[in-house]
């Protein structure tokens, strides 16, 4: 049984999952939600399932990258329960969560590449490259996407761009034939289930007391308005 805890977007979520099936998840996609609704949340697909946190087997949360305070509110929430249960942590990195949810929720051929893509601020995004099977060929960057991003890999593969960062890409993007979107992908908890059983049944852990979200970028605070 593992609590999964999905906050490195805009949309807050969480699920519950027994073997690799979703039990219930509860989410919401809006700004600034996070920090008020989590632990509210969690204790309400308690009740719905009729669960108890003494039954968890392990707490799964979206390790990043992805906004600085959404994943400072996930990781937190993830690493208290951790210590308030005596429960493993499961760290699982959110392009790759989102690689599998894009796959699990629908038909995508087998020759497509999968790029999510995390908004960033202006034209940048945070994102990686996949194979249908989930294998990442491009490791997880912070990119400028301008019009000849991706333009070697468009010329031989369609691409298949997801994710809050990939909508405003369309217009740069969007010229080329092997360019394919799907718009309004939302992040969810459901789509960690089958990467934290995986790493669950190889034992793969974190350490509670120092780990931390994967940032990727430094946070950059905002000018109050009128300084």
């Amino acid at each position: 049984m593992i609590l999964q805890i999905e906050t490195a977007t805009t949309s807050c979520s969480v699920a519950l999952a027994q073997n690799g099936q979703v039990l219930a998840f509860k989410e919401i996609n809006a700004r600034n939600m996070h920090a008020q609704v989590i632990t509210v949340y969690i204790d309400e697909l308690m009740a719905q399932t009729g669960g108890t946190y003494a039954s968890l087997d392990a707490i799964a949360v979206s390790c990043g990258p992805g906004s600085y305070t959404g994943l400072r509110i996930g990781v937190s929430t993830a690493k208290g329960l951790c210590y308030a249960l005596d429960k493993p942590l499961i760290a699982v990195e959110t392009l790759a969560a989102m690689a599998g949810g894009a796959t699990a929720e629908n038909a995508i051929d087998s020759n497509t590449l999968l790029c999510p893509m995390i908004d960033a601020r202006r034209m940048e995004v945070y994102t990686a490259l996949f194979t249908a099977t989930g294998e990442m060929i491009k490791p997880t960057a912070a990119e400028i996407i301008d019009a000849n991003s991706f333009s070697d890999i468009l010329a031989a593969r369609q691409v298949l761009f997801f994710g809050d960062g990939a909508d405003k890409c369309i217009d740069t993007l969007g010229h080329n034939p092997n360019a394919r979107f799907l718009q309004n992908f939302v992040n969810s908890a459901t789509h960690l289930t089958g990467l934290a059983l995986e790493k669950f049944t190889r034992g793969e852990f974190e350490d509670v007391a120092y780990f931390e979200p994967y940032y990727l970028k430094d946070f950059i605070a905002g000018k109050k308005a009128g300084a």
